[in-house]
């Protein structure tokens, strides 16, 4: 099979979006199919054209960044797309809120199969828009944004099916007019080899390599953005340090072009309250699997989340975990069975949570146990690349006996 897998950013951004598409685009490509990355050059020091791991990327314009150069995606994909006609059977978009319309509109041209994928939470019912259109004083409710989210809506349930990561946005495509048939519940995915508990040998190898500080390390990974609970994890990690808890923050990743980018009020917050031996900013890197397993715990205090990968990679490294009961989070994350459950935007129960897994103990070791084993049972990149060729096949054979 020939699947084109379009995303609006891929490798090296840093996010669970862009590793999935990593994932699954590599496990693909083992059990034989061909696989093309089509997604936007958010760097003008990319390629355009790259193997990444055996697998073709292709990076198209708008290049560099800037936060509405991605809506040129809209424009500049429909002539790459017309280019691959011939060499593409499915096409998967994750994230389908700007690239969807340009697929959906090849798929009517070419015959292709369109299976849609999000990677946020209201990418159908428009929720997601909110934040940029209030800069435009207006929410998802006016009526000009009602009228281009029902256009665009129409459009986009042409597509041939669409897989919901969680229960939640399963429900926010039933209530926006997607039929049950066309929905799949897929979960993300996660090398469960690659990401892998270490042991206190190796805990301490990557610490000296990665150079990081001895002692208790908690670490957060993904995007540096205000909707992640980071400017709150910085005013708990303060608290704690000034009560005396030892231990070192690990922050993995950048800001990138995303509208709620906090990465350098993060850096101002660090400087200006002392915290400049206790927060480490590592900046973008293509080893999170290394600074997992150098680390102790995990913090993911989301205030927003359409299934969490971070979290996942984390509980398959074993990592005692702390996470917000939002989004597809409570799917599989279960307070005092598998991590720490807290409320989002919660101050003392974020700082109390980070300090009993900090703590550590018997108690806290086997919450490691118990994420990594849910993780092998539900989460394996084998286990989610097989749901997603079902889904390709079972459109393929729906369209082909109609």
């Amino acid at each position: 099979m020939r699947v084109l897998l379009l995303t609006e950013t891929f490798l090296p951004e840093i996010g669970g979006g862009e590793r999935q598409a990593q994932l699954l685009s590599q496990a693909l490509t083992k059990r034989g199919h061909s696989v093309t990355i089509v997604t936007r050059r958010s760097s003008q020091e990319l390629a355009r054209e790259q193997l990444h791991d055996g697998v073709l990327v292709i990076r198209i314009g708008p290049a560099g960044r800037g936060r509405w150069k991605k809506w040129g995606l809209v424009i500049s994909a429909l002539p790459l797309l017309t280019k691959l006609r011939s060499q593409t059977d499915v096409v998967l978009v994750s994230g389908y809120r700007i690239l969807g319309l340009p697929a959906v509109l090849a798929g009517r041209m070419f015959g292709w199969k369109c299976v849609f994928k999000a990677d946020s939470p209201g990418e159908m019912s428009g929720e997601f828009f909110r934040a940029g259109l209030a800069g435009l004083h207006m929410q998802p409710s006016s009526a000009p944004v009602r009228l281009a989210l029902a256009t665009r809506n129409r459009l986009l349930r042409h597509a041939d099916a669409f897989v919901a990561i969680s229960n939640e946005i399963a429900t926010e495509l039933r209530a926006n007019g997607v039929p049950a048939e066309c929905t799949y519940e897929v979960p993300n995915g996660v090398d469960t080899g690659r990401f892998r508990p270490a042991s206190s040998a190796e805990r301490m190898a990557l610490q000296r390599r990665l150079r990081l500080p001895n002692g208790p390390l908690a670490i957060y990974t993904g995007r540096l953005v205000t909707y992640k609970g980071l400017p709150l994890l910085l005013r708990v990690w303060c608290e704690l340090r000034r009560s005396g808890t030892p231990g070192t923050l690990v922050m993995v990743g950048t800001g990138s072009a995303d509208i709620h980018n906090c990465e350098n009020q993060l850096h101002e917050y660090v400087e200006s309250h002392g915290l400049n031996d206790s927060v480490v900013f590592t900046g973008a890197v293509d080893n999170v699997h290394d600074y997992l397993r150098a680390s102790d715990v995990f913090v993911f205090p989301t205030e927003k989340e359409a299934f969490g990968a971070s979290l996942i990679e984390a509980m398959a490294c074993g990592l005692p975990s702390v996470a917000t009961r939002v989004g597809g989070i409570p799917d599989y994350f279960e307070d005092g069975d598998n991590g720490i459950m807290v409320d989002p935007s919660c101050f003392e129960q974020l700082r109390e949570g980070i300090a009993t897994l900090l703590a550590g103990g018997e108690q806290v070791a086997a919450l490691g146990r118990s994420a990594r084993q849910t993780v092998i049972a539900r989460f394996s990149h084998d286990i989610v690349a097989d749901e997603y060729l079902r889904v390709f096949d079972s459109v393929v054979g729906r369209c082909a006996s109609a």
